[in-house]
């Protein structure tokens, strides 16, 4: 088997109907179809995600969850039954553009050392979406921690760690190797698997990506960006629908990381990290509170 495709969906049944369709329509265009295996994984779904899975795409491997698992532990219920020498983590908020899969899939060819390729996502309306970030470094993280970010422009000195994190000064549109892709669309090698293992289930829902990035370029592997791939990409349409829950499980996933990577000899910072998260949390919580509440 050459691919093995993983979706994890929850919700998001018209928008999944469209990344299915797309997702048939370009692995019919491959030299064998049928060396591509497709997984969707539904986390509890209450729209009628999985019906329309199993009815109208029965060509796709269903698992179908009795409660919502988070993003980490349903990509790895697939990860254990992908057989492909190529794993593909989709998001059902996407859309394959034609040729995304057999480019993503020839880039290894020529970059033997990559483990991660990524592609160019695209907002509904078709303009570019800034997809890549460095990692946070040591004083990034303080600068989060403390809320610097939300407080001061990225043109300020304050900003200065805000922009290189969010790699502003780059406009997406050129080859090159990343720390950290949106995980909406990654095509993941196996031996990565073997070698640096699975997405970490302690993270629910964002950062787990982060993560699993982290700890590939770690273990000696580049992550590559390629603007001759491109998918498009309607964002966020799974979280909005829990703003609150997202809010805090980003904060929460956020710590997990510090605690996993940066966290080291200064284990005296623990508490002050943690309840400075969280607190940042709150506010941003009561703030979308105040402000869906003036909007009505």
């Amino acid at each position: 088997m050459l691919l093995s495709v993983v979706i994890v969906s929850w919700n998001t049944r018209d928008l999944l109907r469209a990344c299915l369709v797309s997702l048939k329509e370009e692995i019919a265009t491959m030299p064998n179809p049928a060396d591509v295996e497709v997984f969707l994984v539904d986390n509890a779904s209450a729209d009628g995600s999985a019906k329309m899975a199993q009815e109208e795409h029965p060509w796709v491997h269903l698992i179908a969850n009795s409660d919502n698992k988070g993003f980490a532990k349903a990509n790895n219920q697939a990860f254990a039954l992908a057989g492909g020498r190529f794993i593909l983590l989709l998001n059902p908020d996407t859309e394959i553009k034609p040729g995304a899969l057999s480019t993503l899939l020839a880039f290894f060819d020529n970059h033997p050392r990559a483990g991660i390729v990524a592609p160019q996502l695209l907002n509904t309306d078709g303009t570019v979406q800034r997809s890549c970030r460095e990692f946070p470094t040591f004083v990034g993280m303080l600068y989060e921690l403390i809320g610097l970010s939300r407080l001061f422009p990225a043109n300020s000195s304050y900003g200065k760690e805000f922009r290189r994190y969010k790699m502003l000064d780059w406009n997406h549109d050129d080859e090159r190797q990343v720390d950290q892709p949106e995980g909406a669309c990654l095509l993941v090698k196996r031996e990565v698997l073997e070698k640096v293992g699975t997405l970490d289930e302690g993270f629910f829902m964002l950062f787990e990506e982060v993560d699993w990035c982290f700890r590939i370029i770690k273990a000696g592997y580049e992550i590559w960006f390629t603007p001759r791939a491109q998918v498009v990409h309607h964002y966020g349409q799974s979280i909005k629908q829990v703003k609150v829950p997202m809010i805090l499980s980003s904060h929460r996933g956020l710590y997990r990381f510090w605690y996993k990577h940066y966290r080291g000899e200064r284990w005296w910072l623990d508490g002050f990290a943690y309840i400075s998260l969280m607190s940042l949390a709150y506010l941003r919580i009561a703030s979308y509170r105040l402000r869906s509440l003036i909007s009505g």
